[in-house]
């Protein structure tokens, strides 16, 4: 079968806008995906328009990244104030805006409605209707597969959600999974049409995220260059689990008061979802475990930092319990740098240099870090392991795939159409021929 042709993109994340520094609130790795994806297909000549919600009256309405990617920041609710809890009211505004955003475009403008997140796939699954463009779809994260492996104190998904997610999982044309755990869990919890899922793997900047020099790294982030340095990077909330690594490092001096004077903890990032109501929670943690001079935090950074912080640590931890793949782990693997992980999720898949834990137990988690930070070969061993891992995985690979993801959904949904001209012309302000 000729698979039709792809010229235009529209991309749906209401929850949290492409332009927010992950680490912090709502932006994770679900930022990093949309934005590396949409720069890797305008690489390729598909124009792509980013729909998120508006959260500053100061934002203008369109903002180009680069050349034939924008992103249409749309007016849906109170600028502040508003939870991601709270957006499922809020979907109706937002899809209206939507619709005003591209009303005066020629009918055929989108060639297929890419949504992140349930909330979006919400609107997309009407933008699709609206348009009659195929819809593929992204979860990210899911209801069920989050409830199933609640962290303690975390509050478990709301059933509206699942509803949400299932109404979705049945709309979509097509159903994008990060990992074959994931499509396995969209099959086996959702119901998914297993002909209408594929499995498409998250990329890495292997530009940025590459080998270096540690000390010289240490030097920029003010690390001592004797330090034994654990580091986590995400946002501080119970899912991602960033405690079990004081609880472990705590537990780990405890017995080896030799190791004391060297054992440093970074926490990179900022509160989110129920982190929320106790921002102080890790810092009053260390306090009670008595390791507050050992931990250091540090807010969300640039890509370029973020890099050296990889760098510069002995080990990466990934305590999460859940994660759809773990950009993380990827990243700091393209480093160099050796990674802790659960086994959960699709951790197994991202990484390969590195040590899968079993379990969320402190103890564990302490003598699993104790085995390595003893051992320089094996550390070393496994950093060469993942950058070869890490190798195989880029965003130009990821977006390759994804274009036959669309152009199969374009294939089953409707004919072809021709290039047309919209008002204003393309995202880089020229009319640009379908490829």
């Amino acid at each position: 079968m000729t698979l039709p042709h792809l010229g235009r993109v529209a991309m749906i994340t209401v929850h949290t806008s492409p332009l927010e520094r992950p680490g912090t609130g709502d932006a994770g790795g679900l930022n990093v995906y949309v934005v590396e994806v949409a720069r890797s297909l305008a690489a390729r000549g598909i124009d792509v328009e980013l729909f998120t919600r508006a959260t500053s009256s100061e934002l203008p309405e369109i903002v180009q990244i680069e050349p034939g990617v924008r992103v249409r920041h749309v007016v849906a609710g109170p600028y502040d104030g508003l939870r991601k809890e709270d957006l499922p009211g809020q979907l109706c505004a937002f899809a209206a805006g939507v619709m005003r955003a591209v009303a005066r475009a020629p009918e055929g403008w989108y060639d297929v409605v890419h949504s992140h997140y349930w909330l979006s796939g919400q609107v997309g699954w009407l933008a699709a209707e609206r348009w009659q463009v195929p819809l593929v779809h992204t979860m990210h994260t899911m209801a069920r597969v989050k409830n199933a492996a609640l962290a303690q104190d975390d509050s478990p998904e709301p059933p509206g959600r699942e509803i949400g997610e299932v109404q979705v999982v049945e709309a979509a044309d097509r159903l994008v999974a990060n990992t074959d755990t994931e499509a396995r869990e969209l099959i086996q919890l959702y119901g998914a049409d297993p002909d209408r899922v594929r499995v498409v793997n998250p990329g890495v900047d292997l530009e940025v995220f590459c080998p270096g020099d540690q000390l010289a790294a240490r030097r920029e982030v003010g690390v001592d260059p004797e330090a034994l340095l654990l580091v986590f990077v995400g946002r501080i909330q119970p899912l991602k689990a960033p405690d079990l690594l004081i609880k472990a490092a705590a537990d780990l001096v405890s017995r080896r008061p030799d190791l004391r004077p060297r054992v440093r903890v970074a926490i990179l990032g900022g509160p989110s979802g129920s982190g929320l109501s106790r921002p102080e929670i890790l810092e009053e943690l260390a306090h009670q475990l008595g390791v507050s001079d050992l931990v250091t935090f540090s807010p969300p950074t640039s890509r370029r930092l973020l890099a050296q912080w990889y760098r510069s640590a002995d080990l990466v931890a990934v305590p999460s319990h859940n994660e759809s793949f773990g950009l993380v782990a990827i990243e700091a693997q393209a480093c160099g740098t050796p990674v802790l992980a659960a086994d959960v999720g699709g951790l197994p898949v991202a990484v390969k240099g590195g040590v899968l834990v079993a379990d969320h137990d402190p103890a564990t988690w302490s003598r699993a870090i104790e085995e390595l930070l003893d051992d320089p070969a094996r550390r070393a061993e496994l950093g060469a392991n993942g950058v070869r891992h890490a190798a195989g995985f880029s965003w130009d690979r990821t977006a390759d795939e994804l274009v036959t993801v669309y152009r199969e959904a374009m294939a089953s949904r409707r004919p072809e159409r021709h290039s047309e001209q919209a008002p204003g012309g393309t995202a880089d302000g020229e009319t640009k021929e379908r490829i």
